[in-house]
């Protein structure tokens, strides 16, 4: 009995014995011999880059790199702001993706490294980003940082591919065309004149309590409220009042997902802790369950046809394993979530990096103020079709995305072996274009790449650069942003209403620190001192009655 008992434990050992190397020989084959083999074809093509290390790939180097440049630029890159007097260095890609830059700098613009179970390519080379425009049909979004921001954004737009992508671009891409837009512009006016009024009583108190001309304001929350406010109007017919708490939760689910490593992207980082897990799932419960509310409403409304009537309508049922009233309850609702976290999110930090610019440069501000008033007199600021002639309004906008785009990259995978230029590339690589680079590289701007100078876009962006394919705030090919329109008209709009109407320069609160939470944003915030401009002989009417409107 004693001899059978140990030879069935013997038995049940070596099968646990067996098992344990099965699963480390696929796990050695997932995490390492596919990348070596797409490396591998990568190599032959002669692109380079740094040795990875066995399972991990180049994820400890990456971390490393990441940890000293922290230490050692912590003082330049996230300096005081003093009332104007300090530099503030624009070049924040050595700082917050430090290994992309010291892998450029040694294997050149194009380049692979690995993440473990994944590979790489690094494209920075003007031409061969032209090129990425002509593969749309075998490149999408890369499916493990899709993953992670399913929370975030369902399997909506910014993250389907194929199919699914093209049927939600064909319902939202004709209401962010131009015509469409002109349309929204009183709309814009209306949303800003609440943000203006708010700045004029806080200057006002500011006189009360201390006699000061200037308020100190952080902007770029009263800049995401009214970004959220003019979303909500214009594509969904409601106030930001009524969308308040899904854009409070769609933020605080941003910071969370922000902190997790997804740029590594490998299969042991990233994963949050088991209560920060929770409290993702709960924001993500309780935004669908909001925005099915807002829809449940508008569905009783019957009102005029906006965005959300659209994709409403388009929530045609494709048979995916799911019951069909679940299947349009969730197409709708990761649309919505898509629109009302990229259609807000991003114009509102443009507008404060904008409005940071300008305060630096008080020159600037001079110049579009009289561009303002020549423009529109003292007649109505918002006409549609005089918003075409601000030019310098618009060099200055082009400007400060080319310094701090929103969207720090452009990233793909191949879903099938894709020839881009010269370079096939296998299927699974995933393909990154770091956008702040492309846009302050001196070979492609000139010297002064790291210089606020609007004046470089005077002739328009086919003559800023060596290479116009090298300005892509939007992304680039298909995929480029559909609210661009969008996103410049409302710019044009609150920045000549708020320059209008006020002088601005930094606080001395002001810190310059940039930081990477799935967009580029100010860590810290942009505080201003702002004051009221006194309307003298000729100038332009800055408390624009809600007529004109």
């Amino acid at each position: 009995m004693e001899t059978l008992s140990l030879l069935i434990i013997r038995t049940v050992c070596a099968m646990a014995v067996v098992a344990a190397l099965s699963t480390l020989f696929r796990l050695y084959n997932s995490t390492w011999k596919s990348s070596e083999r797409l490396r591998k074809r990568l190599n032959m093509q002669g692109i380079g880059g740094p040795p990875p290390s066995l399972l991990y790939g180049n994820v400890p180097e990456m971390q490393r790199i990441q940890t000293r440049a922290a230490l050692d630029d912590k003082a330049s890159a996230c300096s005081r702001q003093r009332g104007g007097g300090e530099f503030v260095a624009h070049d924040y890609t050595s700082t917050l993706f430090p290994y992309f830059e010291q892998w450029r700098k040694e294997y050149g613009p194009v380049y692979t490294y690995s993440t473990g179970a994944r590979q790489h390519l690094y494209i920075n080379q003007p031409e061969l980003v032209k090129e990425l425009n002509q593969c749309f049909t075998l490149l999408g979004k890369p499916s493990y940082l899709t993953k992670r921001l399913a929370p975030m954004l369902g399997n909506g737009i910014l993250r389907s591919n194929g199919p699914s992508w093209a049927q939600q671009r064909k319902i939202v891409a004709p209401e962010f065309f131009m015509d469409k837009v002109k349309g929204m512009v009183g709309l814009m006016g209306e949303s800003a004149q609440q943000l203006l009024r708010s700045w004029d009583e806080r200057i006002e108190a500011a006189a009360a309590e201390g006699g000061k001309a200037a308020a100190d304001i952080r902007v770029d929350e009263d800049l995401r409220e009214f970004s959220a406010d003019v979303i909500s109007r214009a594509c969904f017919g409601s106030s930001y009042s009524k969308g308040k708490e899904i854009f409070s939760k769609l933020r605080s689910l941003q910071m969370i997902i922000s902190k997790q490593s997804f740029l590594f992207g490998h299969n042991f980082f990233g994963f949050l802790p088991a209560k920060k897990s929770r409290e993702v799932n709960n924001l993500e419960k309780e935004i669908e369950s909001l925005i099915w509310k807002v829809i449940e409403e508008r569905e009783r409304e019957c009102s005029d046809k906006d965005l959300m009537q659209m994709i409403m309508e388009g929530a045609v049922y494709s048979d995916q394993g799911l019951d069909k009233d679940l299947f349009r309850r969730q197409f709708i609702v990761d649309n919505c979530k898509n629109i009302y976290f990229a259609g807000h999110e991003a114009t509102a930090v443009a507008a404060s990096w904008c409005l940071m610019l300008l305060a630096l440069h008080p020159e600037w501000q001079q110049r579009v103020r009289e561009e303002v008033r020549r423009v529109f007199g003292g007649g109505n600021i918002l006409d549609p079709e005089s918003l075409t002639q601000l030019k310098t309004v618009t060099m200055v906008i082009q400007e400060a995305l080319r310094l701090y785009p929103p969207a720090a990259f452009v990233s793909r995978e191949a879903l099938e072996d894709t020839k881009v230029g010269n370079i096939i590339v296998p299927k699974n690589v995933c393909i990154w274009t770091l956008i702040p680079t492309l846009h302050r590289d001196p070979d492609i701007w000139w010297p002064d790449a790291n210089k606020f100078k609007p004046e470089r876009f005077v002739d328009g962006v086919s003559k800023a650069c060596k290479y116009p394919q090298a300005y892509i705030p939007f992304g680039l090919g298909p995929r480029l942003c559909l609210g661009r329109n969008f996103a410049m008209v409302q710019l044009k709009v609150v920045l000549s209403l708020i320059v209008s109407r006020y002088s601005f320069c930094l606080s001395p609160k002001y810190q310059h620190c940039p930081a990477y939470r799935m967009i580029v944003e100010p860590k810290h915030g942009v505080h201003l001192l702002i004051q009221k401009i006194q309307a003298g002989p000729g100038s332009l009417v800055t408390n624009i009655p809600s007529a004109t409107l």
